[in-house]
């Protein structure tokens, strides 16, 4: 079996702690490596426009020290197929995930309760079945629906 695909992720975090906590709990239990971090809306638009072969997964909070991270995401709705965006918000209400669904957000994880589902997919999402290397759409994973034990 081949070994997963490190995930290159981008992070637009203004909260140190968090960040640093996210990276670290990441990089330990998915195959994800942290290719850069912006705290404001204009940084983590900048970087994500500027680098569209250097990151494969975006993981942005919605309030920002500088902006929103609806501008980021409104920002990046054209990317290359196999690139994902993801919001982790402490205000993940049905409202905000509609409106994040409209800016073609791949999924919404709310930061107090769903860091394990956040790390479930940065795994299911590295796995070389989702073809992330090449960029590759294919068919939907059945596997990545079922429970493990």
């Amino acid at each position: 079996m081949d070994p997963p695909v490190k995930l290159r992720t981008y992070i637009v975090e203004d909260n140190a702690t968090i960040r640093e906590n996210l990276i670290g709990t990441l990089e330990e239990l998915a195959s994800v490596e942290a290719v850069g971090v912006a705290e404001t809306e204009d940084d983590g638009t900048n970087w994500l426009s500027s680098h569209p072969e250097e990151w494969d997964l975006a993981i942005v909070d919605l309030f920002l020290r500088q902006g929103s991270g609806l501008g980021v995401l409104a920002a990046c709705r054209t990317r290359r197929p196999g690139q994902k965006m993801v919001v982790l918000s402490n205000y993940a209400t049905p409202d905000v995930r509609m409106r994040c669904a409209q800016l073609g957000v791949d999924a919404v994880f709310d930061k107090s309760n769903e860091i394990d589902a956040l790390v479930d997919y940065c795994v299911q999402h590295s796995s070389p079945a989702h073809g992330l290397e090449a960029g590759s759409g294919g068919g939907v994973s059945a596997a990545s629906s079922g429970a493990s034990q």
